[in-house]
């Protein structure tokens, strides 16, 4: 079975590094991802820089099929996003008609005065593939395999579940959890042995507190049910035996 594509995604923004803003995006994108067969396998949060955004979106673009950026492309003086992702590309990022177009549609409709400001929104890189944006219209474009999305969670969530069915995905991950109220220390062996045994599957611990008590999540993941089902019955008999 062919390997599922893999994934990167950059945050982007002064707020997020500051403390400002909680960022939510990271969190949605991997859960979509994972439902896809599309492996979230790096993330990177950076300021609003251009030459650092150019630098790394050309080098997590080289190393997965699919890196999705949030944050930047509104209409104030900070927001460079879609001139740096253009400029990655050896591009520009101009007000495009068909970008325009939306917009104006929009703040006419509403009685919005179509500002120089606003139409920032409306820079788009020749040759992208504009993402629809049902929330604020205001569109995020892909650009090769780099898709430039919005930092507003909302509109985010919205971009990203239009543009997913489009991408090809892999096999969805799934998981199978066990919970315990054992620390890590006393059941490692017990979770490394048991993962030893399934190769293709990926084992993991993470603990937690309850009621002044310690305990563990352990955790399965893979794309094959019964061979999750297999280990997680191999993994509860384990831990068994290792607690008589």
């Amino acid at each position: 079975m062919a390997a599922n594509p893999t994934a990167a995604m950059i945050v982007i923004g002064d707020e997020i590094l500051s403390g400002r803003t909680r960022d939510s995006n990271l969190h949605f994108l991997a859960g979509k991802l994972t439902d896809h067969g599309i492996g979230l396998v790096e993330a990177r949060v950076i300021g609003d820089d251009r030459q650092t955004i150019i630098d790394t979106v050309n080098a997590l673009r080289a190393r997965h099929d699919h890196v999705f950026t949030s944050g930047g492309i509104g209409p104030t003086h900070d927001d460079i996003t879609a001139e740096a992702v253009a400029a990655a590309f050896g591009l520009t990022a101009d007000i495009r008609d068909d970008a325009r177009a939306l917009l104006q549609a929009y703040f006419d409709s509403r009685g919005i005065e179509a500002t120089p400001a606003r139409m920032r929104m409306a820079r788009i890189p020749e040759g992208a593939a504009l993402i629809d944006n049902p929330v604020s219209v205001a569109p995020g474009f892909s650009l090769g395999n780099v898709h430039v999305m919005a930092g507003v969670p909302r509109v985010f969530e919205a971009m990203l579940t239009g543009l997913l069915p489009g991408l090809v995905g892999g096999v969805p991950v799934r998981s199978r959890t066990l919970r315990m109220l054992r620390g890590e220390g006393e059941v490692a062996d017990i979770l490394a042995g048991v993962a030893g045994e399934y190769p293709d599957l990926s084992f993991g611990s993470y603990p937690f507190q309850q009621d002044g008590r310690f305990g563990t999540n352990l955790v399965i993941r893979g794309t094959d049910e019964s061979l999750l089902d297999q280990a997680l019955s191999r993994l509860e008999s384990a831990l068994s035996v290792g607690a008589a």
